[in-house]
Parts: C-alpha cells; structure tokens; sequence
C-alpha cells in the first residue's frame, strides 16, 4: 500500500476537509502565489470541526495572504544584502547560511522566505554552484559554523546531505554543523538511521535545530524521532515562531517550551514574526510579546526559557526584544521586576 501523499491543492485541501468547496476559488488565488504543501502527520492533528484549529492555522492557506501592508517586504530579514555568492548568507563574521535546497515539506503560511521556497522558488543549488559555495567557506577561515536551512535541507536524500556533510568535514576551520528544519514534526518517519548518520561530520559537532511552534506538533512520533537525533549524540535546539492564533496565550507557550525540554531540546529563539508579504494577520505588536515571554519567568523551569528574538528588517541581524527586568533608578540603584510584576530596589536599602 502506498504512503498518503502531502496535500498540495486547493482541492486536495477540500476533498480532506480542511476547506468547505466555497472557499476552493479564493484559496486557489493563494496557492498561485505561494507554494501549499501539507504532510499527512499534520493533517492528521487537525479538528477540521474547529475554525481556529492552530495547526491549520499554520499551513491552510487563507486569503489574507493575499492583503500585503506597505511594511512588507519579499526579503524582510536582508538575505540577498548579505549574500555573496548564490547559495551563501553570510550576517556574522563567524559564521554562514548554506541554502542548499529551497524546498519544504511543508509550507508555513507566515514564512518570512516564502518569495523564495517552493516549486517556483529559487530551486536546489546546482552542482557548480554548489562549488562555489564551498570554494567561499572554505576561503574564509573566520568561518566557525555552516547552517544548512533553505527551505529545508532533511528533504535531501541521506546520500546527498553525506555529500554536503562530508566536504565540510574536510574544512578544519568548521567545528560546527546546525540544520534547521521541521522535519522530525511533519515527517518523523524519514529520521532513520541512513539519515541520522548523513548528518554528523567527521571532527565536528552537530546541532538540530527543531522548528516547531504549538505543542501538538510534539507527538508520539515526533518526539520519537527526535530521540532517535539525540541517542545518536546529536544536540538539539528548538526555534518557534510567536503566532497570533497560534501559541499567544501563555499556557500553549509554556506548554510547548515544556514539550521540548521533555523531548531533550533546549528552547533556543522565540521569534518576532517577519515582515513577510501577507502575514498581518500573524503577528502581534513587540508589546504583546514581550509581556507574554515575561509571564514565561518563574512560570517555568529556567530550563525552559527561549530568547525572544526580533531580526531587524534590512538585513541588520536578530536583537534580543524581551523587556528589561531591571531598569536605572536614582543614586546607582536599580529597580527589578519579579515575576509578578512588583518592583524591587537592588542594592535593597540598608537595614535599621
């Protein structure tokens, strides 16, 4: 018997139950713009019953896609300002973005690189200009850690991350390896061993950063696979995206930080929503957010405490935006917040 397929369509989408035929035209209007894709461990987590369902919220196209604001922009965190050679990012001096393959398994309704993944997309780098890629990090010994993200590169055969894995392992200066994907959420069977072992790189340590944003992503299955990842001595990081509709209520952001710490992920970033085209209706004002990450502190554990994260627009690179606990106040003391909200003075005054 074959494996379900993805779901790819307006009407695919329909004949699933996830849109009611009324809604095929003007969802199709979407799909001509932006790739669609679903896999069938996501459909699976969705209450079509429910209208406000957060996984689908996540990956069914909806027409306020179509609604771009004038602060928008096709590369909202400056990828091609930094790019100097195709294929190669490169905002920090120690370290580069290796986007070898712009394709997704699935794809995010709020992606902040949707102008530029999926079939009709920047494609898979091809063979030379794959070399050429190399040719720059290995001609740039600052070069500490290669990120390999795109798209998503664990849609690539195990044999052809080798090939990736393989060549860096033959750059000395590169002691870091990081994948960022969705992979072990919307596809956990495909982490088997072949591909587990196409990940690590001679002489280099591996790091997995997990992309995952409601903690119903975080099944059985799911967290599954990402054991198989860390048994095999890979180190996992967690990256989410704060989503209006989605995680911005503070029991699912605590529950889904919970959910990586069980899974043996630290939370790494909890990001600002991007200034993609037609994701308004994803993201909250930086107040909003900071208030819900400071309701995060002496809620839960320490260990599971992400950094919010805003990346500048223009290409300027990520600020951390949480709000100070602790402010200036007079004659060298400050005053710290706790996490209910009172103020405290430190130094304290000196006891009678």
């Amino acid at each position: 018997m074959n494996a379900p397929r993805p779901i790819r369509t307006p009407r695919e989408l329909a004949e699933a139950g996830l849109l009611t035929p009324e809604q095929v035209g003007s969802v199709e209007r979407v799909a001509e713009r932006y790739a669609v894709a679903i896999t069938p461990a996501m459909a699976d987590l969705i209450d079509p019953s429910n209208p406000n369902d957060p996984i689908a919220r996540q990956f069914v196209p909806d027409p306020a896609e179509l609604v771009v604001t004038a602060e928008e922009r096709s590369d909202p965190i400056g990828d091609l300002a930094h790019s100097p050679v195709e294929g190669i990012v490169h905002r920090y001096p120690d370290r580069v973005l290796l986007k070898a393959v712009h394709v997704c398994p699935v794809y995010c309704r709020f992606c902040f690189r949707r102008e530029m993944v999926g079939p009709q997309g920047l494609g898979t780098l091809s063979p030379e200009a794959m070399d050429r890629a190399f040719a720059y990090i290995e001609s740039h010994p600052e070069i500490w850690e290669v990120i390999l993200t795109g798209g998503d590169p664990l849609v690539l055969s195990p044999r052809r991350l080798a090939e990736i894995t393989e060549r860096l392992a033959r750059i000395y200066h590169v002691k870091v390896v990081r994948f960022h994907t969705r992979v072990p959420v919307v596809e956990p069977d495909k982490i088997g061993e072949d591909l587990i072992g196409a990940l690590k790189a001679s002489r280099k340590t591996t790091y997995v950063a997990l992309h995952a944003n409601h903690p119903r992503e975080l099944t059985d299955d799911a967290r599954a696979a990402c054991g198989r990842l860390v048994d095999a001595g890979i180190v996992m990081i967690s990256q989410s995206v704060l989503l209006k509709g989605v995680n911005d209520d503070p029991d699912t952001l605590a529950s889904l930080m919970r959910a990586f710490v069980e899974t043996r992920i630290k939370p790494y970033y909890l990001h600002h929503p991007d200034l993609a085209p037609g994701t308004s209706h994803f993201r909250l004002s930086v107040a909003e957010g900071q208030a819900l990450v400071a309701g995060l502190r002496g809620r839960i554990s320490g260990l599971c405490q992400p950094a919010y994260i805003l990346d500048i627009p223009g290409g300027y690179g990520k600020a951390a935006i949480g709000a100070a606990a602790i402010t200036q106040g007079r004659d060298g003391c400050y005053m710290v917040s706790d996490f209910h909200g009172q103020q405290h003075a430190y130094p304290p005054a000196p006891k009678e």
